[in-house]
């Protein structure tokens, strides 16, 4: 196993149920990527990550927090190659992958299961 496969992998999904409160949290925690970036979800894990009872939220809002960071290293790559044209596309192409994998992240969050995003580095442990 490679060090870049310790920073990619998802960890495992925590057991248990979460708590309807939880769930819309949860729920709030991946949208709030689509307009605020990585503050929202920051907040959250900041808030629960020390509550044990609060273990799924923590690992929600991580998974969310590290695919905003994750997308803003993209946007940051785009942004410089912009002065060669592809940076417009590379921006492009991340800002439909934010839309989409956190409404598919909201969703499941909703009902409770734990989403994992299929890239992301893991930088949030």
């Amino acid at each position: 196993m490679s060090e870049f496969d310790n920073v990619t992998a998802p960890p495992p999904a925590p057991s248990g149920s979460a708590p309807q409160e939880d769930r819309t949290i949860g729920l709030l925690t991946h949208l709030s990527g689509i307009i605020a970036g990585f503050i929202v979800p920051l907040i959250i894990w900041l808030i629960n990550k020390d509550k044990p009872e609060k273990s799924w939220l923590t690992d929600q809002s991580k998974e969310a927090l590290n695919f905003q960071i994750t997308l803003l290293i993209v946007y940051v790559i785009g942004i410089i190659l912009s002065v060669i044209l592809i940076g417009a596309l590379i921006n492009l192409i991340a800002w439909i992958a934010c839309i989409v994998f956190s409404i598919i992240g909201g969703l499941a969050a909703n009902k409770g299961e734990a989403y994992r995003y299929p890239f992301a580095l893991r930088l949030i442990k």
